[in-house]
């Protein structure tokens, strides 16, 4: 597949399959699922980064354990809309995830998704509203931050 926008997901996915949401960083991959009807977005897991090769590895497993047929992932756009230094990786991990169509045993469809504040709102509810320690925050505020991501792609896409 290719990259394309949220509607050309939607019409591109099949039935029944599930998109994964993924937060990229440096060091470390959040992942969120959603539901089958693409409806809500839940928090996975948090994959440390290793080398790419070894990382889609771990990717198509997820894939086929809950059958992924599609992602979107965050777009890190500074806050006056412009691309900022970290838009060239996502990208670039973008087209690796395409790329890796014969490891996933599928073609993909990535859509970007504006992941402005999104790690913010994430630590901002960890600590407000669940009042989670420091410890406990590094190791779900990626994948807090994906679910942010993803479920804010599903609302657009419900409206599409």
């Amino acid at each position: 597949m290719a990259i394309v926008t949220l509607k050309e997901l939607r019409a591109a996915l099949p039935r029944g399959k599930r998109l994964l949401g993924v937060d990229q960083s440096k060091k470390a991959l959040g992942l969120a699922l959603s539901s089958p009807d693409l409806g809500l977005a839940t928090p996975l897991k948090t994959l440390m980064r290793t080398k790419f090769t070894e990382d889609i590895k771990i990717l198509a497993e997820i894939c086929r354990e809950y059958a992924i047929g599609g992602f979107v992932v965050g777009l890190p756009v500074n806050m006056d809309g412009t691309e900022g230094p970290r838009v060239d990786s996502v990208r670039h991990f973008a087209d690796n995830l395409i790329g890796a169509a014969d490891v996933l045993g599928f073609e993909p469809p990535v859509a970007f998704f504006d992941e402005r504040l999104s790690t913010q709102a994430a630590h901002d509810l960890l600590v407000e509203a669940a009042n989670v320690s420091a410890k406990r925050r590094a190791e779900v505020i990626d994948q807090l931050a994906a679910q942010i991501i993803l479920q804010g792609a599903l609302d657009q896409m419900a409206r599409i």
